[in-house]
């Protein structure tokens, strides 16, 4: 199971929000490449970014520090937050990005989306699920849908989506626990039976499922490897780092 760490930027500023609400906005460094750099120094290989300012503003906004961290650093950078043109993700992958998250634009800009998996790969393009009471919201946390969770990580597995980001906003920046129950439900749902027929002629059945990347209120170390149990391709740790409930020493150890 990939550890991702999260840095979420305003104004340049690595800060966490609760719940996705910019008013609970606390700054945690003034300075996102030497976080960066202290996860790298632990061994931890991934690092998940978001562009707040670009969330809300509808376009890439602080490329520049993705470029900054992406040029100083070996992190694999999964970056999200206002792409919404093909423009913004030309800016994201041309700044350094291994990966891009798309949320927003997969629900009001479905051909787009499904464009860019075709383009890009399966890869590079992950789908970004952020749910409350399992209805889908966008714009930065700021708009909620009516699109139920589970049908849409599905339409778009249809498509060819292989990694999932799945953050439960109740649980968001809170410190609670992470979503088991609802992680549980969307790995079963979304877990395909694909049949082939060997070169002897024997039926070979195999289980495929999404790559599950968990988000969202994680609290104690312990949590960890009972996501791993349960069959997430990764987490997304982001306020328990931050608030030192998890130290980068404990997250060393699990990673290797």
């Amino acid at each position: 199971m990939r550890i991702i760490p999260a840095i979420d930027i305003i104004e340049g500023k690595c800060v966490r929000l609760s719940k996705g609400d910019y008013a609970t906005k606390k700054i945690y460094n003034e300075d996102p490449l030497e976080v960066a750099k202290s996860f790298e120094d632990h061994g931890i290989r991934h690092l998940h970014l978001v562009d707040l300012d670009g969330a809300k503003s509808k376009h890439i906004v602080n490329h520049k520090v993705l470029e900054r961290i992406a040029s100083k650093t070996t992190l694999e950078i999964d970056f999200g937050g206002g792409l919404k043109t093909d423009k913004d993700l030309h800016i994201a992958f041309e700044s350094g990005a291994k990966q891009i998250t798309g949320g927003s634009i997969a629900v009001k800009d479905k051909e787009t989306f499904t464009r860019w998996i075709a383009q890009y790969g399966s890869d590079k393009i992950i789908l970004g699920a952020d749910a409350l009471n399992e209805k889908i919201a966008v714009s930065g946390w700021q708009e909620a849908s009516e699109l139920e969770l589970i049908p849409f990580v599905k339409a778009y597995q249809e498509k060819g989506i292989n990694y999932v980001i799945c953050t439960d906003i109740s649980k968001d920046g809170m410190l609670e626990g992470p979503a088991f129950s609802l992680y549980q439900k969307l790995l079963e749902q979304t877990m395909v039976h694909k049949t082939k027929v060997t070169g002897a002629g024997v039926e070979d059945y195999r289980e495929i499922g999404i790559g599950l990347i968990a988000s969202g209120g994680i609290s104690a170390f312990d949590q960890l490897p009972q996501l791993k149990e349960l069959g997430c391709e990764g987490v997304i740790i982001g306020k328990a780092i931050y608030e030192n409930k998890i130290s980068l020493k404990q997250l060393e150890e699990f990673a290797f």
